[in-house]
């Protein structure tokens, strides 16, 4: 009996050991991170080699300078969209989850979390696989067995929680500048960089559209953007959350595209138009042992950076809806994220990205209205009741992501993802106003609602 007891107190202890992840509350002010740590987790995530294969796509589609505006316009809606959501969540200490409730009400959230807690970890599935898939083509390693332990080893540096996050995006986001550069090196020796500006595309005007460019490049972080409150909730104030989004975005994010489109428009990349900017063939392509090992941690790295975020956010938003804790969901979620990928999953999940830009920035969007247009403003939002559902939050998301959807299939020439984001904030506006009150004047607090679930 003592034996079981002991092995239950060690338990126990080591649980303590790891920082408490607050998956159900607000994160106190004394447990708030520092500018540079909350940096450093947002500024190691789009700083990725898959962040730089749109970069490559969208110059090789639009040619070197209308592909730079694409992807400076995609990075300043994204600086917006993220910045206002970090700021909420700085000020309030909430998560996505909690955020979510109060818009979408304490039962009407469980949709939009549960949608953006699988889509993430579809990503992680998705990268998980990739992993494998790149050191097989790079080396001959054995891709499923690579797959597994990868996924093995992001699941347990997300169990960790935040602080890992920031560790690993201080080692992620140098590495790729190291590795970047190194491309940028082999590059120049049998092209001309200075052709870069130059450089016309091989899409011609018809194959991809500014608009669907924008798209593209916002569609690669759009939901973990959308989740920023999982990061941002940890900075001691707004000011703070929105300056770690800006290292995000636009710095790393562009930083990781732009370098993708240097090498496109630098003629290195055979099929451009299909991988973009992958630059890892050309480290590995020189047969050189420290590019080689170079290549090799820094596909570890970098890939276990996206993967370990993306599963954090997974994790998180599914521990709320489930009622168990950030460390057990990325112990189940990792495992079902690890297999998908072994069962070939993540070859299918780059159609996804069409979905992502059409039914996650109109999400966002109410999210950011109903903190602006609210009746009574943000200080009544903080004081209102908190119904089961709010139907004026689900119309808004359906008319926002309606006018995404006829943009990408009737105006291919504007941006979905932008289009979905602004007819949201606009429909949220408006039913807030025209449509009769809920029964919310009989509804209990959040406040109250969330001290009787603790």
């Amino acid at each position: 009996m003592n034996t079981h007891h002991n092995v239950a107190e060690q338990d126990a202890s080591a649980a303590r050991e790891l920082d408490p992840e607050y998956e159900h509350s607000p994160v106190p002010a004394g447990s708030r991170k520092s500018l540079l740590t909350v940096s450093a987790v947002w500024f190691g995530f789009p700083m990725i080699l898959t962040n730089a294969v749109p970069g490559g796509v969208v110059v090789a589609m639009l040619g070197f300078w209308r592909g730079l505006a694409a992807i400076a316009v995609a990075n300043l809606v994204m600086l917006l969209y993220v910045g206002i959501l970090s700021h909420r969540a700085g000020s309030t200490g909430e998560s996505f989850s909690l955020q979510a409730t109060r818009t979408f009400g304490r039962a009407g959230y469980i949709v939009a979390s549960a949608f953006l807690a699988t889509i993430v970890v579809g990503w992680f599935a998705f990268n998980t696989g990739a992993t494998g898939a790149t050191l097989h083509q790079s080396f001959g390693w054995h891709e499923q067995l690579v797959a597994g332990l990868a996924g093995l080893g992001f699941i347990a540096l997300t169990y960790l929680g935040i602080r890992a996050l920031s560790w690993l995006g201080a080692v992620a986001a140098p590495l790729f500048v190291i590795a970047g550069i190194a491309a940028l090196v082999i590059a120049a020796k049998d092209h001309d960089l200075g052709a870069v500006f130059s450089y016309q595309g091989v899409g011609g005007n018809a194959a991809l559209t500014f608009g669907a460019a924008v798209s593209l490049v916002m569609a690669t972080f759009a939901d973990s953007g959308t989740m920023t409150a999982d990061f941002t909730r940890w900075s001691k104030n707004g000011r703070q959350a929105v300056l770690a989004t800006i290292s995000a975005f636009p710095v790393a994010s562009m930083v990781a595209q732009v370098t993708g489109g240097v090498v496109v428009a630098a003629g290195a990349i055979a099929a451009p138009a299909t991988v973009g900017g992958n630059f890892l063939p050309l480290l590995t392509g020189q047969h050189s042992s420290a590019l080689n090992v170079l290549a090799t941690v820094f596909v570890f790295v970098n890939l276990g950076s996206v993967c370990s975020h993306c599963l954090y956010n997974g994790a998180l938003g599914w521990s709320h809806l489930t009622g168990k804790t950030m460390r057990l969901m990325t112990i189940v979620l990792g495992l079902i994220g690890t297999v998908a990928a072994l069962a070939g999953v993540w070859n299918h999940f780059l159609d996804w990205l069409v979905i992502l830009s059409v039914f996650v920035p109109p999400l966002g969007g109410v999210l950011i209205a109903d903190q602006f247009f609210a009746r009574g403003g943000r200080s009544a939002m903080d004081q209102r009741p908190t119904v089961a559902v709010r139907p004026t939050a689900f119309l808004a998301w359906a008319v926002g992501a309606a006018a995404a959807g006829a943009a990408h299939w009737y105006a291919p020439q504007l941006s979905d993802a932008v289009t979905g984001l602004v007819v949201a904030v606009l429909a949220y506006a408006v039913l807030e106003r025209v449509m009769p009150r809920g029964p919310e004047a009989t509804a209990a607090p959040a406040e109250q609602l969330q001290g009787a679930a603790e």
